[in-house]
Formats: structure tokens, C-alpha cells, sequence
């Protein structure tokens, strides 16, 4: 389902769905007003979510549910990603001191200087993540 307000997307928790989930809420994200620059930021930051809810959530397996919907309205882009995981907010997880020269541990980090907001809500079957971006 897809009109210029609101955006809907079902995917297995497979990595190979990353690229065109990214490039399909930047587009959406384009087409609602935001610059470029800002919609490369909202999808880099959804494809981090993504990746953490496939390496953490569901433990790596590819055929796992995930739902992606997003929303704009005149202000800001809404992106809401829920999984059906282990239901572990990642903000409440203790991580190490960022090392450069070791892969992976910028997600977070990413998120938190990239969005305006980013919501983790605890639902009795798995996780619901908001990401909000202003235009």
C-alpha cells in the first residue's frame, strides 16, 4: 500500500531485503519534502534498526516477520519498525567504548545523532521501534 502519506512494507528478516527497503523510504521520504540529505540519514539509520532486529532480535534466522510503515505529515517523516524478537530494547543494552577499528557498535551511536527522536516500546510479542526525522 502506497500513497504519498503513508507507507506500508512486509519483509522476511533476510539481509538481502535491506538495499530496496532503504531506497523505498528514502524515496517516500523525497517525495514528501525532505531533502536528499535527510532521507540518506532516515534510511541509513532504518537500515541499522533493520539489521539490529535481524542479527539481535531473531538471532540471524531469514524468515522471521518484520513490518515497516512509515508516515509523513507537514514537520516531520515517522518510520515505525516492528519485529516479533526476543523484545530487548537495545538502548538498555550496556555497550562498550567505540573502537574504530572494530566493526559494528556505531548503530546506536548513529541513531541517536541522525534522528530527531528514536522510540523503543516493549509489545508482548516483540518490539516496536519508532524513528522520527524532521523535514
Amino acid at each position: 500500500m502506497h500513497d504519498d502519506r503513508t507507507f506500508e512494507l512486509r519483509i522476511d528478516s533476510d539481509p538481502a531485503h535491506l538495499a530496496a527497503v532503504r531506497k523505498a523510504v528514502e524515496s517516500f521520504a523525497v517525495a514528501c519534502g525532505m531533502s536528499e540529505r535527510a532521507a540518506n540519514d532516515l534510511g541509513l539509520c532504518l537500515n541499522e534498526t533493520l539489521a539490529n532486529v535481524m542479527r539481535h532480535a531473531y538471532g540471524g534466522r531469514t524468515d522471521r516477520p518484520i513490518e515497516i510503515s512509515a508516515a509523513c505529515d507537514a514537520n516531520e517523516i515517522t518510520v515505525r519498525v516492528r519485529d516479533w524478537g526476543d523484545g530487548v530494547d537495545p538502548s538498555t543494552i550496556p555497550h562498550e567504548s567505540y573502537n574504530p577499528l572494530t566493526p559494528g557498535g556505531v548503530g546506536l551511536i548513529c541513531l541517536s545523532q541522525l534522528l530527531d527522536r528514536m522510540v523503543y516500546t516493549p509489545q508482548p510479542d516483540g518490539m516496536l521501534a519508532t524513528l522520527v526525522k524532521r523535514k
